[in-house]
């Protein structure tokens, strides 16, 4: 993992704990009994929650796509590229089964695995670096969509390189400890089952 993500990750880290201390400042008085019916409102208490970004990462790529031109010759584009991943889990598909029971203040959750929630190129720092038509075809005109495919096949690395760092067990470790943190503020012991 190099250092700028790292550095990303940690502060997204301590944005998710601190949402969770101030949830847990504001809930302190709210206190759930799970054997009646304190099930559901916690449901949707914790499905207020949406979907719960728990890991950014910033990805530094460049890019090269050569493709043939006809008769002959071939175009090519170099493109650097800064992408971001963003992970977590999406708390909008739990249901009151997701969260089991065995005494009024103890509950297992359910929760889903974590997905790759969104995937993004910074435009401010995303660039052509060159641009280029073999030096013996000038008349052959650029192809509009190139950049286009480039960028795509940026996204793709960015993608890759993100899971190949570990972003989704970062994001469900994060997102464990931030819906602990949540239910703790509550009065409730949290353990969590595998998605």
């Amino acid at each position: 993992m190099n250092w700028k993500a790292l550095s990303v990750t940690v502060s997204s880290v301590l944005a998710v704990l601190l949402v969770g201390t101030g949830i847990a400042v504001y809930r302190g008085n709210l206190r759930y009994d799970l054997s009646s019916a304190g099930a559901p409102v916690l449901l949707r208490e914790i499905e207020r929650l949406n979907q719960l970004v728990t890991v950014k990462y910033t990805v530094s790529r460049i890019v090269s796509l050569t493709e043939p031109k006809t008769p002959f010759g071939e175009e090519s584009i170099l493109l650097m590229v800064e992408g971001q991943a963003l992970a977590g889990v999406d708390l909008t598909c739990l249901t009151v089964s997701d969260l089991h029971h065995s005494h009024s203040r103890s509950v297992t959750v359910h929760l889903p695995r974590a997905t790759l929630l969104n995937l993004f190129l910074n435009e401010k720092r995303t660039k052509v670096w060159d641009r280029r038509i073999t030096w013996w075809t000038p008349w052959v005109p650029y192809d509009p969509d190139l950049e286009h495919k480039a960028r795509l096949s940026a996204l793709d690395d960015v993608r890759a390189a993100a899971l190949d760092m570990g972003i989704l067990t970062e994001a469900q470790r994060n997102a464990e400890q931030a819906i602990a943190s949540f239910l703790h503020a509550s009065g409730i012991e949290v353990s969590f089952k595998a998605g």
